[in-house]
């Protein structure tokens, strides 16, 4: 459950010794609880088997420039009005500019639009390198191979563990939801929903 799809593959740790806690089925009974690196282990594994919604998160920087990366913890939370939340990393290197953008733009992939995503394993400074933006991209960059765009106002900004959590009031849809979308993160690789 990262902000950065492509950084699935954790460092390696060392685990801190086993402690044990009173059970609460058998009074005077101890079991003993996983270590932290052990259970950060098994809920990454466990947030790998969950399918994600592959997007990119686009804003500019104080200068101007470009500025975006993968996410795959994102969701709708509202209807009235229209909110859409994207988790990000505190780590990342976009983090900082695209909590302080006043206006983002939330890109749903679907199947074919993989080569997006890879041209955002590159450095911060150049995922933006010969990539055409559309026609209405003052207010924040939009791709304009990408198939359905989120335009978003930024609503909130809360704090959630090692993440943030940007809140977007959306403006307006860009693209034919029907036949957009469906670009999945699953298992640490790509994978695709149709529907006939």
């Amino acid at each position: 459950m990262t902000s950065t799809l492509l950084e699935s593959q954790s460092p390696p740790g060392t685990s801190a010794p086993s402690t044990s806690v009173p059970s609460t089925s058998q009074p005077g009974a101890s079991q003993p609880v996983p270590p932290a690196q052990d259970l950060a282990e098994a809920f990454r594994a466990a947030m790998s088997a969950l399918a994600a919604p592959v997007t990119l998160v686009t804003c500019y920087d104080e200068l101007g420039r470009p500025r975006g990366l993968t996410a795959s913890a994102v969701s709708s939370l509202s209807l009235a009005p229209p909110l859409f939340l994207v988790c990000l990393d505190r780590t990342s290197r976009t983090h900082d500019t695209l909590t302080g953008a006043e206006d983002f733009a939330v890109h749903l992939l679907g199947p074919g639009e993989e080569h997006l995503v890879k041209r955002f394993m590159r450095p911060a400074e150049h995922r933006f390198d010969g990539i055409p933006l559309a026609a209405d991209s003052h207010r924040a960059p939009v791709i304009r191979d990408a198939s359905l765009t989120l335009h978003c106002v930024r609503h909130d900004v809360l704090e959630g563990g090692d993440h943030t959590i940007l809140v977007g009031r959306v403006t307006a849809v860009g693209g034919e939801p029907a036949h957009s979308g469906g670009l999945l993160w699953h298992r640490r690789g790509f994978a695709h929903a149709r529907r006939p």
